[in-house]
């Protein structure tokens, strides 16, 4: 059974930051922009480094092109 992180996503900030709502939520905000998924690939970056995973083994399952995404650990 994989791992499973709520996201409140904030595409286009100011800054780049991830902060924890919960064991198992974050808010995150980033630069990119959500167009052609660039910002779906900047807060996989940033959440699989804050978890010490290669980013890679995340996956995005429900939300792809909403603000509220629920990303899966692969391989646990």
């Amino acid at each position: 059974m994989p791992i499973l992180y709520r996201l409140k996503v904030h595409a286009s900030a100011r800054e780049e930051k991830l902060q924890a709502r919960g064991q198992d939520a974050f808010e995150v905000w980033t630069r990119a922009s959500p167009q052609q998924g660039r910002a779906n690939a900047a807060i996989l970056a940033l959440l699989a480094a804050h978890l010490g995973f290669a980013a890679k083994r995340l996956r995005i399952v429900k939300g792809a092109r909403a603000p509220s995404k629920i990303v899966a650990v692969l391989g646990t």
